[in-house]
């Protein structure tokens, strides 16, 4: 795979191997009307790493902008999620086939369960993960994971089923660090991607950032997305505006030092700092 030389890679450990770039393009809450221009935008700034799913509804969109780029398909790393009412089989195998066809690909590089959703479906979702394995196996995704999976959930893949997710994909960021998820998954080998990498700009008044960044004559937004790179996560940053695409692309240059990392690591409130749902409570 010949992908954007500027980003970053990160090996991923499963089977395939392979490897998945550092700094992707969100799509959350991207209108479906917009979608399209949006991730050309994207595209044209140098983004080659793009991360959808089927709740976002604009998978189509995302396909669409993805055929008119002209960008070979060998250079893209795309990613998309299963939707929360989709986990039986029959739903599951059918919901994916759509998916491919909208987003106009015969694979994906990354297929993940979108939320584990413990109290629904009898919990099964060890199941479901077999299945995603499966459509691995077939070669209709290149690599399977999980989003929003904590410990418990986690532990209960490698004791039903024996294979732990390539990637995790979970709320991470300076506010809301998620620690015991982080450290348990990238002891088995799995990659962390943050969801939510700036915590929405909720926290962006934060005197140890304001100063932070100031100080390295950058913006809060780049402060945080370079302290995660740092740390070894992949982020997937959105906006529907090409100037803050291209700050945000632009932290690939900033460098933080020891100062900057102790202020950002100082910011963590635990569940306090949490933005969205909390996976035990999503069915």
């Amino acid at each position: 795979m010949a992908l954007n030389p500027l980003v970053p890679t990160l090996p991923l450990q499963d089977r395939a191997g392979g490897t998945i770039p550092q700094l992707g393009f969100g799509t959350y809450k991207v209108a479906p009307a917009s979608a399209q221009e949006i991730v050309e935008t994207a595209l044209e700034v140098g983004y080659r790493h793009i991360d959808t799913a089927q709740m976002y509804g604009n998978e189509a969109e995302v396909g669409a902008a993805l055929s008119a780029s002209g960008i070979p398909r060998g250079e893209l790393f795309l990613t998309t999620k299963l939707n929360n009412p989709n986990h039986a089989e029959a739903d599951a195998r059918r919901t994916f086939a759509e998916s491919l066809e909208r987003l106009r690909v015969d694979y994906v590089d990354l297929f993940l369960i979108h939320w584990p959703m413990p109290e629904s479906y009898g919990g099964s979702f060890p199941n479901l993960w077999r299945l995603m394995l499966e459509f691995r196996d077939a070669g209709l995704a290149r690599h399977v994971g999980v989003s929003n999976f904590q410990v418990s959930h986690l532990e209960r893949l490698l004791d039903e089923v024996g294979e732990f997710p390539a990637v995790n994909q979970v709320e991470v960021h300076p506010w809301f660090t998620n620690d015991a998820v982080r450290e348990f998954s990238k002891a088995h080998g799995a990659v962390i991607e943050a969801w939510s990498p700036l915590a929405r700009g909720r926290f962006f008044d934060s005197p140890q950032l304001l100063e932070t960044a100031e100080r390295l004559g950058s913006t809060p937004a780049q402060v945080v997305l370079r302290w995660a790179l740092d740390r070894g996560d992949v982020v997937i940053p959105k906006s529907n505006h090409r100037s803050r695409m291209e700050e945000n692309f632009a932290v690939l240059s900033l460098c933080l030092d020891e100062e900057a990392r102790a202020a950002l690591d100082s910011l963590d409130r635990g569940e306090a700092g949490r933005t969205g749902s909390h996976p035990d409570r999503v069915n």
